[in-house]
C-alpha cells in the first residue's frame, strides 16, 4: 500500500512537473513567428518547387499549361492551373490568371499582350477549335517562365495565411508552423500543394459535424513547432489524421472511404 501510494505521489509529482514543460513548449513554439513567412529565394528553389506543382496539376506536360476541364465554363492556365474567366462569366471561385498577370509585370516580367482582358475562347467547344496556335504561343510562354508562376504560387499563400490566422484560435502557433515549413523546398511544396489539393479549410460549408479538413485544421492538428525534416514528417502525419477523420465524420451515403487510400498516398508525398 505504502509502495502504491509512493508510485502515485511520483506520478502526480510527474504530471505537475510536465505542465510548465508543455506550457513552455506552447510558448516557445508561438514566439517563433508573430507575422507571416516570407521565404527568400535562397530558402525555396523555386525552380524545383516549381517543377514538383507542374507535375501535380499538369502532369508536367507543356499540353496541361493551358487546358479546358469538363464541364467547366473557363480555360486553367499555368502550372496551378490559374483561373481564367471568358467575357460574360462570373463563377465563385477566385479568378486567379489576371492577378498573376499583374503580379508578374509588377515584378519586373514581360507578359505578352495576348494575355490581357477576358479569357480569349467563348466556351469549350470554341476553345477546342481554335487552331489559331495562340493556345501554343501561350503554352510555350508559360513553359519559359516557371518561377514567376511559383513566386506568385507562393505570394499567395502567405496571403492565406493571414486569412488563417484571422481564423484560428491559436495565431501566432499557426504562424510559427508555417513559417517552419516555409523555410524549406518541401515544407513550401507541403502548404502549396495541400490547399490545391483540400483548400485552405476557412469555409464554414467545408465541414463535416463541424471539423473542417484543410491546411488550417492540418496545421492546428501539428504538434509542437519542429523544424526542416521533422517539420514535413509532422505536416505528413496531421494531414493524414485531418483526412481519415473526415472520412470518419462524413455521410455514409457519400462512400468517401473509397478515396482515403489515395488521400493517404499523396500525403506521405509530404515527408
Amino acid at each position: 500500500m505504502l509502495y502504491s501510494l509512493g508510485r502515485a505521489a511520483k506520478i502526480a509529482g510527474m504530471r505537475f512537473f510536465m505542465l510548465p514543460l508543455l506550457a513552455l513548449s506552447l510558448v516557445s513554439c508561438a514566439t517563433q513567428a508573430t507575422a507571416p513567412a516570407r521565404p527568400s529565394s535562397g530558402a525555396v528553389n523555386t525552380q524545383e518547387l516549381g517543377r514538383r506543382i507542374w507535375a501535380n496539376e499538369c502532369a508536367g506536360s507543356v499540353q496541361g499549361l493551358v487546358s479546358w476541364n469538363e464541364g467547366e465554363a473557363f480555360p486553367s492556365l499555368g502550372i496551378g492551373h490559374f483561373i481564367w474567366y471568358p467575357a460574360g462569366v462570373q463563377e465563385a471561385f477566385d479568378e486567379s490568371f489576371p492577378t498573376f498577370v499583374r503580379y508578374a509585370r509588377a515584378n519586373g516580367v514581360q507578359v505578352p499582350g495576348y494575355f490581357d482582358g477576358p479569357a480569349p475562347w467563348s466556351g469549350k467547344a470554341a476553345f477546342l477549335a481554335d487552331h489559331s496556335g495562340r493556345a501554343d504561343a501561350m503554352r510555350r510562354w508559360l513553359a519559359a517562365n516557371v518561377g514567376i508562376q511559383t513566386r506568385f504560387i507562393m505570394w499567395r499563400s502567405r496571403l492565406a495565411l493571414r486569412r488563417m490566422i484571422q481564423q484560428s484560435s491559436q495565431p501566432r502557433v499557426i504562424a510559427a508552423r508555417y513559417n517552419a515549413l516555409s523555410a524549406t523546398t518541401q515544407g513550401m511544396y507541403c502548404l502549396v500543394d495541400y490547399v490545391n489539393f483540400k483548400g485552405e479549410g476557412l469555409k464554414t460549408t467545408e465541414r463535416y459535424q463541424g471539423q473542417g479538413w484543410g491546411l488550417l485544421q492540418v496545421l492546428e492538428e501539428m504538434e509542437g513547432c519542429p523544424t526542416g525534416r521533422a517539420a514535413t514528417a509532422e505536416f505528413s502525419r496531421a494531414a493524414a489524421a485531418v483526412l481519415t477523420r473526415r472520412v470518419a465524420n462524413s455521410p455514409a451515403s457519400r462512400g468517401e472511404k473509397r478515396w482515403l487510400g489515395g488521400w493517404l498516398n499523396r500525403c506521405k508525398t509530404y515527408r
